[in-house]
């Protein structure tokens, strides 16, 4: 609109030329180029896409003649609390710049000084006198960039006490022969980012760090609970120098940047190791990491601790104490599955037995017990560690997931000729585990021959005990517990407070539904009913659901009900 104005009143081009930054051959041919070529563009956007002068000789010849100061803005120019005065939204809308604020008088940072309803606007929604300054868009943006990711002023070392870390150590082979990437990423701000999220996402109990580019953000989100929530929004520039830091940590190739990377960093966090698993993707807009964090204290390694009720616990230790035979554990990703299975094997560990298990990868080392990890790109499968380690001489083994029909088959065959087997399947309920066997292709007599038990689990966020308070739920919610449970129930659940972040959660907690197969059921398998029906007659001989299983624990006062039917859809 500025150039527009001033335009018409020949006066940019005069102004130009008074200071010397353009010729009047260069005006000419810039108003050719307009005129033959039907340009919509302006002269002076013409004057700098030709090489004849910059975007700030630009805008200072524009102030000039508006009467308004010029200044080539930066981050270092700003006052911070003077860029929270404006909207997120607003700011990178109209590319305005706030700059300070004396008294009740803001200066502002705009690339269009004729704007005389943008200049109002601002006034309204900030409530103060507004004096504009000159300046280029590129520069607004640019600045802005610096200090709007987070939605509000990043700061680092604001967010970074020193003293916080000293806890915090990191096992690493330095590298001798770096590049200029390795070098930005060495640099004291990044270092000390890198090691904020990790330690922090350590004290937060996360299970998992996302460190996520877009087009003009970079954000970082913790994973705890079960649910992601955003922790901070870093400086879009400090992308690469943060990925290279992990990377060189992780001892992965920083050079690579278009195929996914995989590796591992171990770190010591108030004097506890943790392992920290790192998955690098290539994306649209940069390279993704994500970081699992294994803390070796968080893992429960005695049943007791996982939730069971009473019955599914003592039905449970029994059927893992059979000579032979498969135990399944199924679930989502994320549902405990591991867990749950190193459980059982701490229980049944002891100097008679030979435990092997073959897992990809090894999260817990556990004394006692020979662990294997798979090797997919070496062809050291599952199937193929699997057959290998029957010539080991187990006595019980443990797959960390039956993913096709060899590995399938191995098992089962280890089943019936000696071996007991600790497995996991991704099935939606315990029954279901039956026909995604049949469906890798294992034959139905084999399945009922070999099958011990099945056992289904979710992980169910825990209300916060410091905000819990009992409440009414909606009726639809009453009529379904009633349905189910035939029960009057107190509901309660966490409102927020600091210590769950507001979110009335912390914590897990698993619900389980254990199938354990008669006679009945094993000749319905061979017969190859309906998973319908096999759930039917499964209940039908006292299987408990996952969504009655979670009824208890709301009865318990453990577990909100919206939790329950959340993560627990199944039928009753």
């Amino acid at each position: 609109m500025s150039q527009i104005a001033v335009e018409n009143k020949m006066q940019l081009g005069q102004l130009l030329l008074a200071r010397g930054v353009v010729t009047a051959e260069q005006i000419e041919k810039a108003l050719a180029e307009q005129k033959e070529k039907g340009h919509r563009k302006l002269l002076g956007e013409l004057l700098v896409e030709m090489g004849y002068c910059t975007e700030n000789q630009i805008a200072s010849a524009l102030a000039e003649a508006y009467g308004v100061p010029y200044a080539q803005v930066g981050p270092k120019i700003c006052d911070t609390k003077a860029i929270e005065i404006l909207p997120r939204e607003f700011l990178e809308e109209y590319i305005v710049l706030p700059l300070f604020k004396v008294h009740d008088v803001l200066t502002v940072a705009v690339s269009e000084p004729t704007n005389v309803f943008l200049i109002d606007e601002i006034e309204r929604i900030s409530g103060c006198k507004v004096q504009i300054v000159c300046s280029t868009s590129k520069d607004i943006k640019a600045t802005l960039q610096t200090y709007l990711p987070a939605a509000n002023v990043f700061v680092i070392d604001d967010i970074i006490d020193d003293e916080g870390l000293k806890d915090f150590t990191l096992i690493e082979n330095i590298t001798q022969d770096i590049s200029d990437l390795e070098e930005v990423a060495g640099q004291s701000p990044v270092v000390k980012l890198v090691n904020y999220l990790l330690y922090n996402a350590v004290r937060e109990n996360a299970s998992d760090i996302h460190i996520e580019p877009d087009d003009k953000k970079l954000r970082v989100r913790y994973r705890v609970d079960g649910m992601l929530y955003e922790k901070m929004c870093p400086p879009h520039q400090m992308h690469s120098a943060i990925v290279s830091r992990i990377k060189i940590m992780a001892e992965l190739d920083i050079a690579q940047r278009r195929l996914p990377q995989d590796g591992g960093i171990h770190v010591l966090v108030e004097g506890r190791p943790i392992d920290l698993r790192v998955s690098v993707m290539p994306g649209n807009f940069g390279e993704k990491v994500v970081i699992r964090i294994i803390d070796m204290q968080k893992f429960f390694f005695s049943l007791e601790s996982l939730g069971f009720t009473y019955e599914n616990l003592r039905l449970f230790r029994e059927v893992i104490q059979y000579p032979n035979g498969i135990v399944l554990v199924t679930g989502p990703t994320g549902s405990g599955k591991n867990t749950t299975l190193y459980a059982a094997l701490v229980e049944l560990n002891s100097d008679e037995v030979n435990i092997c298990t073959v897992e990809d990868p090894v999260e817990c080392n556990i004394e006692g017990i020979n662990q294997f990890q798979v090797n997919e790109g070496a062809g050291f499968e599952f199937s193929t560690a699997l057959r290998s380690l029957l010539r080991q001489d187990p006595d019980i083994i443990m797959v960390g997931e039956i993913r096709d029909e060899p590995t399938a088959n191995i098992a089962v065959q280890a089943a019936l000729t000696g071996h007991l087997v600790l497995s996991t399947l991704h099935t939606n309920d315990a029954p279901g585990a039956i026909t995604r066997l049949l469906d890798l292709g294992v034959a139905p007599y084999l399945v009922s021959a070999s099958l011990i038990a099945v056992l289904a689990q979710r992980l169910v966020r825990k209300i916060c005990p410091n905000c819990k308070t009992e409440y009414e739920p909606p009726t639809s919610i009453k009529k379904i517990v009633e349905e189910t449970d035939g029960e009057a129930l107190k509901f309660y659940r966490g409102v927020g407070c600091k210590k769950c972040r507001n979110t009335g959660y912390a914590g897990r907690i698993a619900v389980h539904e254990l199938f354990v197969p008669n006679d009945e059921i094993m000749e319905m398998i061979n017969e190859r009913h309906s998973l319908k029906k096999l759930r039917a007659k499964g209940l039908e001989n006292g299987m408990v659901s996952l969504q009655l299983d979670g009824i208890e624990k709301v009865k318990a006062g453990i577990i909100s009900i919206e939790e329950v039917l959340r993560t627990a859809q199944t039928e009753i």
